[in-house]
């Protein structure tokens, strides 16, 4: 007989796998570009650590606050608070960074405990669909940004070909996934979930009908996907601020156009490793690529990257307590 968790270990495999071929990446440029020379830097730029997670705190809260207009207020509930979505967009980005889950399972957590503050599912599925699109397509804009700060700044042309290559690519991927939303795809979601309701006893039959409704019915509110794609926006250019400061500290000073190229285009390549839990190593070789583009050294572009994780970590260790925390008061209250 087939044990319960059987269907879920070949995703769980795949993301062990990937995380050890990340990790054996990282170990492998620590090792190339000197582990003693990006040591030093790490350690020259650690007191910068709590500057950078209070500049994250900022990010979570701009997220929180586009997530939660993304959403709307609940039909027959109190909506929850900022507060209360700060709560559950540090948890949902703990679980994707944490955790080998394909940047999916954060999202799903998130709008698990949506659902346990009063948010029907089909509005909380549909607003964080609606909010993963606007965090993706204000990313697309950052990197342009950043692009457009390189052309301008560097007099080698010698990047452009793959650049250009990758922004047609996430150019046709974001327009796909937006068209797709447009066609129909939400009722394909809410197939799958009828479909393994009946396979799996706690999910409750029809609980995603409505799904496709809902979602064209929060795209129509014009002004609220405006505001929230401005949040997301400032919200991406505050790590520029993280780059700069930790750049600075480490003894290699960048201008503000220097740490946007370096930043847009290290997270870039972040987002498109999602496959790899955490981005391990593919992080690491994205900043490593992104810092030469302005002369800045590969020692310096890593530490960049462990400062990063340093902050990461401890958002995400301290966001998966808060989740237990938030379950098990739920649980006592039932």
């Amino acid at each position: 007989m087939r044990k319960p968790h059987a269907p879920h270990r070949p995703a769980l495999n795949a993301g062990l796998l990937a995380l050890g071929v990340g990790g054996a990446a990282v170990i492998g440029l620590v090792t190339w570009f000197g582990a003693r020379a990006i040591g030093r830097e790490v350690l020259a730029a650690a007191w910068v650590v709590p500057a950078t997670l209070l500049l994250h705190l900022f990010q979570l809260h701009l997220s929180a606050v586009a997530w939660r207009i993304s959403v709307g207020p609940p039909p027959e509930a109190r909506p929850p608070g900022i507060g209360r979505y700060m709560l559950i967009r540090w948890v949902r980005e703990a679980v994707n960074s944490m955790l080998p889950v394909a940047q999916l399972g954060g999202n799903l957590v998130g709008i698990r405990l949506l659902m346990h503050r009063g948010v029907p599912a089909p509005q909380a599925g549909a607003g964080t669909t609606i909010d993963l699109t606007i965090e993706a397509l204000t990313q697309f804009l950052f990197t342009l940004a950043g692009i457009a700060a390189l052309a301008a700044i560097s007099p080698d042309r010698s990047w452009a070909p793959w650049v250009e290559a990758f922004v047609a690519a996430t150019a046709v991927a974001l327009g796909g996934f937006v068209l797709a939303q447009r066609a129909g795809l939400m009722r394909l979601v809410e197939t799958l979930a009828d479909r393994l309701a009946r396979v799996i006893p706690a999910l409750p039959q029809g609980a995603l009908h409505g799904l496709h409704a809902e979602l064209l019915r929060l795209q129509k509110d014009r002004t609220a996907l405006a505001k929230a794609t401005a949040l997301h926006l400032l919200a991406w250019m505050l790590g520029i601020a993280e780059t700069w400061l930790a750049l600075a500290a480490m003894g290699h000073p960048a201008t503000l156009a220097q740490a946007l190229v370096v930043d847009s285009l290290g997270m870039a390549a972040r987002s498109a490793g999602f496959v790899v839990p955490g981005s391990l190593g593919v992080q690491e070789a994205g900043f490593v690529l992104a810092a030469s583009l302005v002369g800045q050294p590969p020692e310096a572009a890593i530490a960049l990257s462990m400062v990063k994780r340093l902050r990461e970590l401890t958002v995400g260790a301290t966001g998966l307590v808060a989740w237990q925390w938030t379950e098990g008061r739920r649980l006592l209250r039932l």
